[in-house]
């Protein structure tokens, strides 16, 4: 029996920002600077949250990056020099499985150089 072929690691990376012009800047930076395949910006998000000692409710805008596992560091540190808020969302998310000719296509786009 032969073993199932390997899929290359890809990750999602879940980040709110304040608004879709926002969500544009960061996620148009991160497409151009190669460290992520793709992005998708949901506006229209709203989020109910702790700060500072109190409940408080905010319009935002979702940015969903496509990338290879490995650069997650790299987008955490590129998302906090651009993003507005002081503790930015920024949560890594696997893919478990997927489409192998996609999952190929992320790891290409995203890779270094």
């Amino acid at each position: 029996m032969q073993d199932a072929p390997t899929m290359p690691d890809a990750i999602l990376i879940y980040i709110t920002c304040a608004n879709p012009s926002e969500a544009d800047t960061i996620g148009r930076a991160l497409v151009e600077e190669r460290l992520v395949a793709c992005v998708n910006i949901l506006p229209g998000m709203r989020s109910i949250y702790r700060w500072q000692g109190k409940v408080e409710t905010a319009e935002e805008t979702v940015l969903i990056a496509k990338t290879a596992a490995t650069r997650f560091a790299d987008v955490e540190a590129r998302v906090k020099r651009l993003h507005s808020y002081t503790v930015p969302c920024i949560v890594e998310l696997p893919v478990i499985a997927g489409s192998a000719d996609y999952l190929a296509w992320i790891a290409a786009q995203s890779a270094p150089g």
